[in-house]
């Protein structure tokens, strides 16, 4: 019999009450390797009933016992690290080195949220008022939910879940079902650490138990990546139900590269953050902008290291570029490639018909480059999330910026120059969320946000750092006053005296 990968619910693996089933392939040969359940709306009441029921003890829990549990977790995590990164790999198809990425930084918003007691302080001001005082303290929010995409399994879970729970929340996962395992594990290892049963639950499933999970009564907020129009779906939907939403769309990086540019440094880069995980990524750079006269020179430059990659199975040493997740992405894909050509893009490096020897029935994309890309086209409007990268010609720096200003994604962009006053104008200026200068992923460290701006984004609240914290709390603002004696009724509007 197939293996059935299940749901995690109040401490203990269940193969729910729902018998729809998915199919999770090995992207490297396209062999159905394993089910999935699929939840349904009874699945997901059992996961927020035990979360609820979990709630209130794991909100009294001190600090102390909470930290206690995340490093136990932290260093779980880290000793089965190559474990996880090769789940990824089977599932998801990327390269075991770039697994390995993607758990180690999932890793560091563990460890910050270790320092969870520092980061729940709130402000105490003495004496507002003679003999009174006026402080803040942050509290859980209750249930949460996490909704998280197939393209880091690990990673943007353990964006969301450790400092929820850190905060006193219990979490409900909805991971992707195309590559379930790896957030099982992280759920195991989590009890394995000590977290009580219910704290942490996980509900496989499709758009039924997301849909379920936004409208159940008992969750009291929601973080979602994904695409931009399933982002909007969630906001819209979980707001309409009275919850916190923070929702990270799609994007469409652009790189912009100036003339006094390094033009080898730059074309790494882009080599780089273009087809690393086969451009699966929402901080991939999808656009290069060249400026001025860098275009030849620069295009030719990618183009020679793009034909140099070596794509193959993710467990192969010698891969440097996997393949993409199921037979419907490269089938989406390929057509984009041929969408612009169509159009008039000047194809340089064509990916299409590419297959390891052995592993023809994969899904296989290989790196492809175009150059004299314009804004109209459908390769450069739409977010093709794969190995397709992009080259726009643009007069100046000012042409540049204004066609990344332009663009309705604001999610993450880079410039590459000597020139530090561009730089830094290109910062204060630029309508994105997270910018890189001489950094294609400028990804920001655990102790930072992650999100971006415009169609990037709905709700106000990025991901993780300080940010992850208060959008997991919410405020109370307390007035005290310990009086010597009794001062009589007043029915004044009160004073500061």
């Amino acid at each position: 019999m197939t293996e059935l990968v299940p749901h995690w619910i109040d401490g203990a693996r269940t193969p729910g009450v729902s018998t729809r089933r998915g199919e999770v392939f090995q992207p490297a040969t396209g062999a159905v390797a394993r089910q999935v359940a699929l939840a349904g709306e009874s699945d997901v009441d059992t996961a927020v009933a035990s979360a609820v029921k979990a709630a209130q003890d794991w909100s009294e829990t001190s600090l102390t016992s909470r930290t206690r549990i995340l490093f136990k977790f932290r260093e779980l995590v880290d000793a089965h690290r190559d474990e996880l990164a090769r789940l990824i790999t089977a599932e998801h198809g990327k390269v075991l080195a770039d697994a390995a990425g993607e758990v180690q930084r999932g890793l560091e918003v563990v460890e910050f949220a270790c320092g969870i007691a520092h980061l729940l302080k709130g402000e105490h001001s003495e004496q507002v008022s003679r003999g009174v005082d006026a402080y803040s303290i942050r509290q859980p929010l209750g249930v949460v939910a996490g909704i998280t995409p197939f393209n880091f399994p690990v990673m943007v879970p353990m964006w969301m879940f450790p400092i929820a729970i850190a905060c006193g929340n219990t979490f409900v996962l909805k991971p992707s079902d195309r590559d379930p395992s790896a957030s099982l594990r992280l759920a195991e290892l989590f009890t394995e650490a000590g977290l009580p049963p219910g704290v942490l639950n996980v509900v496989q499933g499709d758009a039924e138990a997301v849909n379920a999970l936004l409208a159940h009564p008992g969750i009291a907020g929601v973080s979602f990546v994904g695409s931009t129009p399933i982002a909007r779906h969630v906001y819209e939907t979980g707001t309409r139900h009275g919850k916190r939403v923070q929702a990270l769309g799609g994007a469409k990086n652009h790189m912009i590269v100036l003339p006094d540019a390094d033009i080898a440094g730059a074309a790494d880069a882009a080599v780089s953050a273009g087809y690393g995980s086969a451009g699966e990524r929402c901080m991939a750079i999808s656009v290069v902008v060249a400026v001025g006269h860098t275009g030849d020179e620069l295009v030719e430059a990618i183009a020679e290291r793009t034909r140099a990659l070596t794509t193959g199975p993710g467990t192969d040493e010698d891969a440097q570029m996997g393949p993409v997740v199921t037979g419907a992405a490269r089938d989406r894909i390929l057509s984009s490639v041929d969408a612009g050509e169509r159009a008039g893009a000047a194809l340089v490096v064509d990916g299409r018909g590419l297959a390891p020897e052995g592993h023809e029935g994969g899904f296989w994309v290989g790196p492809t480059l175009f150059d004299h890309v314009t804004p109209e086209m459908s390769v450069y409007t739409d977010e093709i999330f794969g190995p397709v990268l992009a080259v726009v010609r643009a007069e100046s720096f000012e042409a540049a910026l204004e066609l990344v200003n332009a663009n309705p994604y604001g999610n993450g962009t880079a410039i590459f120059t000597t020139d530090g006053l561009a730089a830094r104008e290109f910062e204060r200026r630029v309508t994105v969320g997270m910018v890189g200068i001489n950094v294609p992923i400028p990804v920001p460290m655990a102790y930072y946000s992650f999100g971006g701006w415009k169609d990037s984004l709905f709700g106000d609240t990025h991901v993780h750092g300080a940010e992850g914290v208060r959008f997991y709390t919410r405020a109370k603002a307390v007035t005290s006053r310990w009086p010597r004696q009794a001062n009589g009724v007043d029915l004044g509007f009160p004073t500061h005296r």
